[in-house]
């Protein structure tokens, strides 16, 4: 396995790769994803096999346009209006899986739904267009830890399980996408927060969305999309939420603070920037994890607009682990 630049020649290779069943890492706008033919079951599975994932957990099928997806998925209106105004971008979509779908079953984890999103990286888009096949593209990671958000960090989380990587540099938004179930156009609810904020789909589109904590049975449902299990996004280290300091023997992320005494300190934005600290955080602690502290802790969030988002990773990254 090795990193290969995102050259036309090596995007070609990288599709040979994939149309034999092979697995590949590339880049998109939120984290780098470790790809496989959506469309073929074993293929699928060295995917759950590489990440150690849980067979419960569903994959997002990633396409080169809308057009692409409405070939084979009836998408209803409101699954429609998101994609026209979001894609190609960090928004998946969970609809109604129809019979014949040619997606594994795998990729749904036996449920009637498939999770589904056009990314925005030109690499992403240039692969995707080169095979006559979704993609199933789950973060390029061991199941359950930090998020790559550079080709390094991939290479340093698998050793021959993976036929190449494309290198496409640090990835813009650094947060997984936005993940919403529109199987009923009535009921549009947030399954993952992400770059794309219930308040910019309200002032957007007008979509209200329900959110988890608001439905009493969310906790009974089964999982439909990536990111809603617990613990999810850890480093090796435990992670202490909302600390205004750390303690001596803590690696620290700091958020709005341009300096610090600190001598294990990485500044999520020194500004107070929440978009920029999204797309540092998984970087941040990556490295901080690096450090080898037996705590990471993390400044306090506003948890506003993609604020949301990146205390949703926090938290999973927070949580005790299964």
């Amino acid at each position: 396995m090795a990193i290969f630049s995102d050259t036309e020649q090596h995007i070609k290779l990288a599709a040979q790769m994939l149309h034999a069943g092979k697995l590949v890492a590339f880049p998109t706008e939120t984290v780098y994803g470790l790809g496989a033919n959506a469309c073929e079951d074993a293929a699928v599975a060295a995917i759950f096999a590489a990440k150690n994932r849980p067979s419960f957990n569903p994959l997002i099928s990633h396409f080169k346009s809308l057009e692409a997806v409405q070939q084979i998925l009836d998408l209803n209106r409101e699954a429609v209006r998101l994609a026209k105004h979001y894609w190609p971008g960090p928004l998946t979509l969970v609809v109604n899986r129809p019979a014949g779908c040619p997606i594994s079953l795998l990729a749904s984890a036996g449920q009637s739904s498939v999770a589904i999103r056009v990314p925005a990286h030109p690499t992403a888009l240039k692969l995707l267009q080169q095979c006559d096949f979704p993609v199933v593209a789950p973060s390029a990671n061991p199941s359950g830890r930090i998020s790559p958000s550079h080709a390094q960090h991939v290479l340093d989380n698998f050793s021959g399980q993976v036929e190449m990587i494309l290198d496409g540099g640090w990835c813009e938004t650094g947060l997984e996408s936005t993940v919403l179930d529109c199987r009923d156009d009535a009921r549009i609810r947030l399954l993952r927060p992400g770059p794309i904020s219930v308040e910019m789909l309200e002032a957007e589109l007008g979509i209200q969305t329900m959110l988890p904590d608001g439905d009493q049975t969310d906790k009974e449902q089964p999982v439909v999309s990536p990111g809603q299990l617990e613990s999810h996004y850890a480093p090796n280290a435990s992670v202490r939420l909302n600390a205004e300091q750390p303690d001596d023997d803590e690696a620290y992320l700091s958020f709005n603070s341009p300096e610090s005494p600190y001598p294990h300190h990485f500044s999520l934005s020194a500004n107070g920037d929440l978009t920029e600290a999204a797309a540092n955080l998984f970087k941040m602690l990556h490295a901080a994890d690096a450090c080898g502290k037996a705590v990471i802790a993390v400044a306090p969030i506003p948890d506003i607009g993609i604020g949301a988002a990146i205390n949703d990773r926090l938290r999973r990254a927070a949580a005790p682990r299964t």
